[in-house]
This record gives structure tokens, sequence and C-alpha cells, in this order.
């Protein structure tokens, strides 16, 4: 075992998780040759883990290979929130699916919350129950409906008026006893002894084998949980998946909040706490154009927090969907033995072990009660779907260069983070081309 410390320079600044700087993992070695397993698990962040983790526990004969190494990607970025509230979406989900399935979502989200709180009983990963809250600045309105949607649905939920914030806001919606931990000690603690190559790349899908960069993997059954789905010619991801990037300061000498604080807006910030640590969340905006970024964050650190002192600072990206539920289950209409878990709207960790639990059901044949919820296969006839065609069509008939290996889109500079990103799907590269963030799955081609 070593401690591995995954960190990104540029200028003078450094820039690297918490979570990344304070965990140990084991080192697994790549694929050696050709092989034949059950299920194979294509990527190893947290939802890979996991299913690798509860199929073992299940007896299925299974492989996880992961293109570097576990935890390597967005995992490690996370705030690391283990909450059923994700922002205030249950009055929304009453009105576009009613409802059964909205207390359906509830409760899978409840039953992925209770695994955790079990699993966690015997693994050291700071994990701690704190209450949850979702604010608004100037929509109470807005907190009223979401109570009342809470209510139809038989959760209970209550409004805060009194928030240890900096600032004054309309108030919030809490959700009492959820929880917050140290995802990559217990990442490392699931780890262990789990069937896992690494540098292992998964090259290309055909029907019941996965060519690889090491050998060919034949499976009956495949999951892929690579963050962004990596083959295009099924299920229609890059249409129905965008990307967004937030950003983290973690910083000493500022106030313990006791809790978890998330603004309902999209540009809002979000805080909680780490041992003395208070992590400052938000500077959002869809990958590939122009944010708050750290800029943001540091403004709002030295307007209330001017004796704070930052320790590190890291950025996450998440995939969104086109209705605010993941996609999890069968890949594409013709991949009846593909499966996938993607699309976890900022909210990854609940939605990782949500997704483990139901695609094991899922790979052994046992059919899931929320597996209709989550289905890729729903409806795509969603006002966000047109906002994502039109950026894409946008980026693909510009002339500027580089372009996105991916699919062809235009790149455009970030400059906070020195990188070539893609407003269509999300990809990133370094300013030397560098791979960085998928769903490209090389370098950039320099002419």
């Amino acid at each position: 075992m070593f401690a591995q410390r995954y960190i990104l320079t540029w200028g003078d600044n450094m820039i690297n998780s918490i979570w990344a700087d304070t965990s140990a993992f084991p080192e697994f070695e790549p694929l050696a040759s050709d092989c034949k397993t059950d299920v194979l698990i294509i990527g190893g962040g947290m939802a890979g883990l996991l299913c690798a983790y509860l199929l073992k526990q299940a007896n299925i004969d299974c492989l996880l290979i992961e293109a570097d190494r576990i935890c390597h990607g967005v995992s490690r970025n996370t705030t690391a929130k283990l909450t059923i509230q994700h922002g205030l979406i249950y009055d929304r989900m009453l009105h576009r699916f009613g409802v059964e399935k909205t207390r359906m979502y509830l409760e899978a989200n409840k039953a992925a919350l209770m695994q955790y709180r079990n699993l966690c009983r015997t693994i050291a990963c700071d994990f701690e129950t704190k209450d949850s809250f979702v604010y608004s600045i100037d929509q109470p309105k807005k907190l009223e409906k979401e109570l009342n949607a809470l209510h139809r649905i038989g959760l209970h939920a209550t409004y805060a008026d009194q928030l240890p914030l900096p600032f004054p806001t309309a108030g919030a919606v809490c959700f009492p006893n959820q929880a917050q931990f140290h995802p990559l000690k217990f990442a490392a603690a699931i780890a262990q002894g789990l069937p896992i190559c690494e540098r292992t790349v998964a090259r290309s899908f055909d029907g019941h084998s996965i060519v690889t960069n090491r050998g060919k993997i034949t499976a009956s059954k495949i999951i892929a949980t690579t963050h962004f789905p990596l083959f295009n010619r099924h299920g229609a991801y890059f249409l129905k998946l965008y990307q967004h990037r937030s950003y983290v300061l973690a910083l000493t000498h500022a106030p313990q909040i006791d809790g978890m604080y998330v603004d309902e807006a999209k540009t809002g910030l979000s805080f909680r706490n780490y041992h003395d640590m208070l992590l400052l969340g938000g500077g959002g905006h869809r990958t590939g154009k122009q944010g708050g970024c750290w800029t943001e964050l540091e403004r709002i650190a030295q307007t209330y927090y001017p004796q704070a002192r930052e320790t590190c600072r890291w950025a996450t990206q998440d995939c969104i969907t086109l209705d605010d539920i993941p996609y999890i289950g069968q890949y594409g209409a013709k991949t009846p033995d593909l499966y996938v878990a993607t699309g976890f709207n900022k909210w990854g960790m609940t939605s990782s072990m949500l997704s483990a639990m139901l695609l094991c059901d899922l790979v052994q044949g046992k059919k899931s009660e929320y597996g209709p919820v989550f289905s890729p296969s729903r409806t795509m006839l969603r006002p966000q779907l047109a906002r994502n065609v039109l950026q894409s069509t946008v980026h693909l008939l510009s002339l500027s260069k580089p372009r996105c290996p991916h699919m062809g889109c235009a790149l455009t500079w970030n400059g906070q983070e020195r990188s070539w990103d893609c407003p269509c799907h999300g990809s990133r590269f370094t300013e030397d081309g560098t791979l960085l963030d998928n769903p490209a799955t090389g370098n950039l081609k320099h002419k």
C-alpha cells in the first residue's frame, strides 16, 4: 500500500483535493492476457468499485478494469455528501412524473444512504451524520413548494430560517440525519481484495467482448461506469448529457457550520466542514463555457471569511441529464447485456451506491421496483435536449481549432485551469493536448 497524491500544478498554484492527499490505495496489476468473466465492469470510480464490491458479496464472478488508477477521476474531487436531498427537485419531479415515480426515486436514494450507513459502521472513513439544507437567497415560494411536495410523498422535512451562513437568505429546506464522509478512505477499504486490473483501457465493444490495450475480455454481462459513457453507437448519450464544472476551496480559520448547505440556484454556493476546514464550493459553469471558477470563491472567502487561509483547491465535473434523474440500466435498446450508470447530476456519492444496488440486481436477472424510474430508455423529450443539440451544432460548425477527438467539436480555452474544454460533451485536455476528462478516449492530435 502507498499514499497517492493526485496533484495538478499550473502557475504558482497547486490543485489537489483533500481526499486524494489523505488516502492510501492498493495498487493493482494490468490485465495480463485474454480472459473471461461473468460480469465485466468498466471504470474504477466509486460507482464501479461499489458494483464490484456488491457483486463479490453476492458471489458473482466479476472483473473491474480501470484505464488509470482506481478513483483517479471524478470520485476524488467530490464534496462527499451522502444525502437524499438533491436540490429542490421533488416539486419538479411531481410535475414531471407524478407521485408514484417521485416516491420511488426518494425510496431508492433512502436505500442507498442506508447501505452506506451500514457499511461505514466497520470502515474508518470519517463518517458523520449531518443535517442537509437547500437554501434560497430570494425564492421563499420555491422552498414552500418543495416542502409541500415532500409532504405529498411522505417525507418529513422542515423549514429553517436561521442559518449559519455569512449572508442573508430566504430560509432553507432541511433534511435531518443525512451524512458526509471521506470518500477515498471508504473506497480504499472496499477495494481490498476485489478483482481489479488497473491501466487497462477499453478500446472497443462487440456484443459480449471488450478489446483493451492489454487483451480481450469476454463477459456474459458488461457494466459501463466510466462517468460519461464511451460507446457512441448506442444510447444517444451525446445528446442526453452535458457536463458541468464546479470548484472548491478548503479553508482553515473559518467557522464550523455543523451541516451541509447548498444553494438551490445553479450558480450558488455550497458549504460543509471536514475536520477544521470549511469546504466552500461554487463558481460553476457548463464545461467549455465561462464561469466564476476559483476567482469567485476567492472573492467570497475574502469578503465573508477574511481571516481564513486556503489549504487546497480543486475542481470537479458532473454529467447532467435531461430531467434531473440518473441513467441507470440497459445501455441501449440493442444492447441487452450491456448496462450503464451515468448522469449523477452533482450527487455522485449517493447515486453511485444506488447504481451499484440496481445494476447488481439487473445483471442477476432480478427485477428492481426502481428500474423504470432510472431507465436510460425513458423519453428524451425535455427542453434540455434542444439546448444540448444547439450547443453541439454551434461548436461542430465552428471553424476554430483545436477539435475534440470525441465527435469533432471545437474546443474552448479555460484560462483558470489552463485546459482545452469541449462545450458539447465535456472532454478536457491539458495545454499540450493530454486527455484529462472523457468521453474522449485519446489525446489531441497536433497538426
